[in-house]
């Protein structure tokens, strides 16, 4: 199995968000993970970061924030330069979409946790 290095948008720390079961579940599968949230805290032995950290190889970006709230993150987005973007249910945005698009970064519109457990990750 391919280990994709993925960065979680919207990481908290409280075990009933999808992002904290995300982090888990990435890592329960052995994709290293990194994460960005409003606190800086842990998940098991994930640190989320608070600053937009430059991290190198970044396979996957899966989104936990709003659509609002993604504005402030597009430039640092594209300048990971992911293969992809997975927008999870609720963090739909055409303009993000259509920005990746232009970068040829892949944009799924999917549930992660959903595409862990289905073996399409």
């Amino acid at each position: 199995m391919v280990k994709k290095k993925t960065l979680v948008l919207g990481a908290s720390d409280n075990p009933s968000r999808y992002s904290y079961l995300a982090i888990q579940r990435l890592r329960n599968h052995g994709h290293p993970v990194t994460a960005l949230g409003r606190k800086h805290t842990m998940v098991e032995d994930v640190t989320i970061e608070t600053g937009k950290k430059q991290f190198d190889n970044i396979d996957t970006v899966t989104l936990y924030l709003n659509p609002q709230h993604q504005q402030e993150y597009y430039e640092y987005i594209l300048s990971l330069k992911p293969k992809r973007i997975i927008f999870n249910p609720g963090t739909e945005n055409d303009e993000l979409v259509d920005l990746a698009k232009k970068k040829n970064i892949q944009v799924v519109e999917g549930c992660t946790l959903v595409m862990l457990s289905t073996n399409q990750y």
